[in-house]
């Protein structure tokens, strides 16, 4: 392809739309333009980006006995109402109705019509396992779409679903993904991590991973051990108390103390003259239409997830607003504590709350707070679990080693569902007695316009993209100094037919450019390769060959150019496979 005939329309400044590097550089290299908030047209290399990293999931999808399929994106309303999650995904998606009034969904994910299908179409025990993918656009109406495309309202995403006949051999199905996917993120050149994960809304109770692309611009936090394997989303990791001693000011001291105008854990710390880890921390929560007390050690923060986990799930999980506070406590946040409480409330305490020797607490009474709180004799929590976030260099709760932290985005996500929509959607199949049983099922994520996005994230500098070479948009770049002269002209075009007949995907910067134009442009889309035919070394029968990567130029005979970049590249490409 000649530079001069593409639809590559490059930028010198930076988008003021784009926060992240990765939607900087895809809008400067020219890969995609702003369609509408979170929807983007992908330009031609752009898209051969895309198609590079959907061949990779096809070739391992298929290497695993996956088949393809292509389900609809518009799907009726009754199957999600059947599975109970019309209103789980609320304003995230997104709703239609046809001229008869019929209620439709954009596909935000797939697990009820592919559920539906296998019903009607498997019988027997002998039709399974099955796994079917698809590759697709998804639709889901994200209150602020941001980071290009990190977080879109459409995006291309792969998912595969596995049918088992029973929990052990839905594991051997779960396990095929988990190593597929593994081998995908590998031939993308990628660097990552699999972690153990919460399942959200996707649902299931037999496990789940998430793979993340490391890179410092990661939204997610990953909490990883260096001793063993152990590696989870910060979400997902399991936290173990770690006991402290109490604080020695407070010793002898008890009942209410004056606290005035203190009502965060900082405050109160430095008013008290006391560490935060003699603090309790207490919040109330509103799940659905119940209020939760729910407490944690001052210096810790309270996950979400695990409390969702732990007391629901719920439709709606939010802090109370603090009107809802004074109504049913009688005082403001910032002094609510767990004793004497004026109402009957449910409370939920983390693990370290209950090795807390003594505490100091809300007096459930503006500008008060409580000394030497002890967890069992003054106020007894409904329940007892693990409510917190993890933090690096605690415990690894697998072996004992110290965690460690990165960041990473998601690019793919596995699941073992188990029985969760074969059974509300009655997805049967009949066993070798003839009996119905329940189809055990697994959902396989890989958001493919995603991991475009996070390989970008993750392999750029000041110039622009350095790609991998399986999934660059072409391998090799030939650049002439000049179009004045005809031996430099004739040797660029040489070199170009020669690459394009040994297989090599080679573009040729044709355009009466300034060479230091045609090389910015060239750093910025990223291609792994560079040929440069300059005039100085021509008259020494030699091109420079510079990598992207390593920024490293040498100077090569013309008749081993060719060949070195066909070796180069092939050499990079079998990397993984």
């Amino acid at each position: 392809m000649k530079v001069s005939q593409m639809l590559n329309p490059t930028l010198r400044e930076v988008p003021a739309e784009a926060e992240v590097i990765s939607h900087q550089l895809m809008l400067r290299a020219g890969l995609i333009r702003k369609a509408a908030a979170g929807i983007y047209t992908y330009l031609p290399l752009g898209w051969r980006v895309i198609r590079k990293i959907e061949q990779i999931v096809r070739e391992e999808m298929d290497a695993k006995g996956g088949q393809e399929v292509m389900l609809p994106i518009m799907q009726p309303a009754e199957l999600w109402k059947e599975s109970g999650r019309w209103d789980v995904y609320g304003p995230e998606m997104l709703r239609l109705k046809d001229r008869h009034d019929r209620e439709f969904c954009l596909g935000p994910t797939h697990e009820e019509i592919i559920t539906a299908l296998v019903k009607g179409e498997v019988r027997s025990y002998k039709q399974l396992p099955l796994l079917l993918y698809q590759i697709q656009n998804k639709y889901r109406d994200e209150r602020r779409p941001r980071f290009g495309l990190m977080r879109g309202r459409e995006f291309i995403m792969k998912d595969l679903y596995s049918f088992d006949r029973d929990p052990e051999s839905c594991q051997v199905s779960y396990q095929k993904m988990y190593d597929a996917y593994e081998r995908v993120y590998t031939r993308c050149g990628l660097t990552f991590r699999a972690v153990e994960a919460d399942p959200g809304a996707i649902g299931g109770t037999g496990g789940s991973h998430e793979f993340m692309v490391l890179a410092e611009a990661g939204e997610a936090a990953v909490v990883f051990c260096s001793d063993c394997s152990y590696a989870a989303n910060v979400e997902k990791a399991e936290c173990l108390p770690r006991p402290v001693a109490g604080d020695d000011s407070l010793k002898g001291k008890q009942g209410e103390v004056y606290t005035p105008g203190t009502k965060t854990i900082e405050e109160v710390a430095n008013f008290l003259g006391v560490k935060k880890t003699s603090l309790l921390k207490t919040l109330v929560y509103k799940g659905d239409d119940r209020f939760f007390l729910i407490l944690v050690r001052g210096d810790r923060e309270i996950n979400e997830v695990k409390v969702n986990n732990v007391l629901g799930p719920f439709l709606n999980l939010r802090m109370a607003e603090p009107a809802e506070v004074q109504a049913i406590l009688g005082c403001e946040p910032g002094f609510v504590g767990p004793v004497g409480l004026k109402a009957d409330i449910f409370i939920a305490a983390d693990l370290e709350v209950a090795e807390m020797k003594g505490a100091v607490c809300g007096a459930n009474k503006k500008d008060y707070h409580l000394l030497n709180v002890v967890c069992g004799q003054d106020f007894v929590p409904n329940i007892i679990a693990d409510l917190r976030m993890v933090t690096a260099g605690e415990s690894c709760p697998k072996c004992g080693g110290k965690l460690k932290e990165a960041r990473g985005i998601e690019v793919g996500q596995i699941f073992n569902l188990g029985t969760k929509y074969s059974e509300v959607l009655k997805a049967t199949y009949l066993d070798e007695k003839g009996q119905e049983k329940l189809i055990y099922m697994g959902c396989y994520g890989i958001g493919v316009s995603r991991t475009m996005a996070a390989a970008i994230e993750q392999n750029n500098d000041e110039d622009g993209i350095i790609w991998p070479m399986p999934i660059a948009p072409y391998h090799c770049i030939v650049v002439p100094v000049t179009l004045k002269d005809p031996q430099v002209v004739a040797t660029a075009e040489k070199l170009y037919t020669e690459l394009q007949a040994l297989g090599v995907e080679v573009v040729y910067d044709d355009r009466d450019e300034r060479p230091g134009v045609k090389f910015k442009d060239a750093d910025l889309v990223g291609y792994p390769l560079r040929l440069t035919i300059g005039q100085k070394a021509l008259q020494e029968g030699k091109v420079e060959l510079y990598y992207r990567r390593t920024r490293k130029t040498e100077l090569l005979p013309i008749v081993q150019a060719c060949q070195l970049v066909k070796n180069t590249v092939d050499s990079e490409l079998s990397l993984g496979k």
